[in-house]
């Protein structure tokens, strides 16, 4: 026997849906407007089937699916760059976004990606056999990037986020290295823009690019601030 899952989701228009993802280099295989909206798009391995309902609110929307991949910084950068040609930027505030490409807790590399639908495609590599999550860290920076990309990225609770890195960021007792800075100055632009605070997101780059510094750890970090920055 041969089984197949291929996801249905949702839209509003399956227009925006279909600019989109043509735009990342997906390919349009069916389409239909009567009886009811209708789209199907494959790249690859990835079949993703939408519904469109003039009723549905693609900001409030909570479907998605897990598209798992041996190469996410490939997808990444295919996907990043097409939107770039078609849209002149990639999205990073709302409807549609694409989230940073980084190592997470639980033993995956990924980004998170919604379309005009407001459906979040989650895109990760695994990069370990523990797919659990690894333990709190205890140093104080460490532990408030942990937490913060956490509440942000995966249970993408942007308030307790903000509390967390803010927290973090204003202690007088301890200061962070160089690098866990950036981290969480970059961290927190991000949930700033998402948030729609573009000030308080340009005052947090600019501090970024002030600390001056760059290396294999902070990649994932500074690409995204150049992404946010692109945006602003």
């Amino acid at each position: 026997m041969t089984e197949k899952t291929i996801p249905a989701l949702m839209a509003r228009s399956v227009d925006p849906v279909a600019d989109f993802y043509t735009a990342l280099g997906f390919e349009i295989t069916f389409r239909q407007s009567a009886p009811y909206q209708f789209l199907t798009v494959q790249r690859g391995g990835i079949e993703l089937n939408f519904y469109g309902d003039k009723d549905f609110d693609p900001v409030s929307s909570s479907h998605g699916c897990l598209v798992n991949t041996d190469d996410v910084d490939y997808l990444y950068a295919v996907f990043t760059q097409g939107l770039k040609e078609t849209f002149g930027s990639v999205p990073t505030q709302g409807v549609p976004r694409v989230g940073a490409l980084k190592d997470m807790s639980y033993g995956v590399r990924q980004f998170l990606m919604t379309d005009p639908g407001g459906n979040t495609i989650q895109i990760a590599q695994p990069i370990s056999e523990d797919q659990r999550h690894r333990s709190l860290p205890q140093e104080t920076f460490d532990r408030a990037i942990h937490m913060g990309s956490l509440f942000a990225d995966s249970k993408q609770d942007l308030g307790l986020a903000v509390k967390v890195l803010d927290r973090a960021l204003h202690r007088s007792d301890e200061e962070p290295t160089a690098v866990q800075l950036v981290k969480l100055l970059v961290l927190r632009a991000d949930v700033a823009v998402r948030q729609g605070e573009l000030d308080v997101a340009r005052e947090l780059l600019g501090r970024v690019g002030q600390a001056g510094i760059g290396g294999p750890e902070l990649a994932d970090d500074l690409r995204r601030a150049a992404e946010l920055e692109a945006g602003l």
